[in-house]
């Protein structure tokens, strides 16, 4: 079987898609590191919404996708930026998300962290009101059982003066969680609502003051969620961490050697691009227990050149291409997105993700993608 993809200049061509998946297994967790794959959630494509509608979810397909991560030994990063935190979900679905998500955690004994953030507060607000929303998901999430993820607020960047003000909201919530959390820092790249986090546009005074605020509270920081696209800059943060903080890539860009790590550390996960991946991350980290690093690094590095396209600029619409291979791969039965987010990318992108996907085996039964993928060229006029 063939299929006539376009390229960026609409030329035609003919791509004959691989004939068999690539063989994974499930299993269990993992023993040299912790590895949380941030997952998407699936749209309800019945529900007559609009972008600007609150997010209608299928909740069945949603969590089954969580438990598909699941069983193959991954946590489960909930509520996060993936999940379209911010762009398409609100903290009422966002919630819900986590009540769901946490309960079925449990059922199965899935690993889970949440998000906790402040997208209750829809403008600008003062700080004592930042930090109250803040206070009312960490609650939630502590209530529900999962670990909290203590995520960059778009209304703690806009109300903050400097970095005294990161250091008194997050050191108020700190002292007051129950149990450790991870701080997660995401970059501009992501969201551009987060320039100059943690009091400035400079990098490395930025790193000062996050560094800071972990060091006054170190018994409370599970660890820190790096998402600055730059491997020098996580390799040296995690070198000055206080013992016993871990650090957790969010670099999509450069996983595999993060992960891998040096002489000197390495990197746990907490990933966007783990969700298409899932299975055959799952196996890479498998042998790197074994302490075979050279071929968990054959597995892994190349994924690379999926993931750097899925995340190009503009990175925050990467999960566009996310939820289209969950579609392709069979997880959800259409390819609609909360806020209308199927949008965000062109024919070619998806045309390339496709064949980066197809060529690494990501898809449980190429012909239902192959088939899916000529749905989609139809409606874009390709004939085949």
């Amino acid at each position: 079987m063939t299929i006539r993809l376009p390229d960026a200049s609409g030329d035609l061509r003919t791509y004959e898609p691989r004939t068999e998946p690539l063989a994974v297994t499930p299993g269990s967790g993992f023993t040299s590191r912790t590895v949380y794959s941030a997952a998407h959630v699936v749209a309800d494509p019945f529900a007559d919404v609009t972008p600007d509608s609150p997010a209608a979810v299928d909740w069945d397909a949603t969590l089954a996708f969580r438990r598909h991560l699941w069983s193959h030994g991954l946590g489960v990063a909930e509520a996060m930026d993936t999940a379209q935190r911010g762009m398409g979900l609100d903290w009422t679905g966002a919630a819900e998300l986590i009540r769901r998500s946490a309960a079925e955690a449990k059922a199965v004994g899935g690993l889970i962290a949440c998000g906790v953030g402040t997208d209750q507060l829809t403008g600008p607000a003062p700080l004592a009101e930042v930090r109250a929303a803040y206070e009312e998901q960490l609650a939630l999430v502590e209530e529900s059982g999962a670990k909290a993820i203590l995520m960059a607020s778009r209304a703690l960047a806009a109300a903050a003066r400097g970095p005294e003000d990161y250091l008194e909201v997050y050191g108020h919530l700190l002292r007051q969680a129950a149990e450790p959390v991870i701080l997660h820092w995401l970059g501009p790249m992501f969201d551009p609502a987060l320039e100059g986090y943690w009091g400035s546009a400079d990098l490395d005074a930025a790193t000062g003051t996050f560094l800071e605020v972990i060091a006054a509270h170190p018994d409370k920081v599970d660890g820190v969620k790096i998402s600055l696209l730059d491997a020098r800059r996580e390799v040296d943060l995690r070198r000055r961490l206080p013992e016993g903080v871990r650090c957790y890539t969010g670099d999509d860009f450069n996983y595999p050697e993060l992960i891998a790590g040096d002489d000197r550390g390495f990197s746990h996960a907490l990933l966007g691009i783990f969700d298409p991946l899932g299975p055959l991350a799952a196996q890479a980290v498998r042998v790197l227990d074994t302490g075979d690093t050279p071929g968990f690094r054959a597995l892994l590095d190349p994924t690379v050149e999926l993931s750097r396209h899925l995340f190009q600029a503009p990175t925050r619409f990467y999960k566009t291409g996310v939820v289209f291979l969950a579609w392709l791969a069979g997880h959800q039965e259409h390819f609609t997105m909360v806020g209308g987010l199927q949008s965000a990318r062109s024919l070619p992108h998806f045309t390339r993700a496709y064949e980066l996907a197809d060529g690494l085996g990501l898809f449980p039964d190429p012909k239902l993608a192959e088939e899916r993928m000529k749905n989609l060229l139809g409606l874009y006029g390709v004939t085949q």
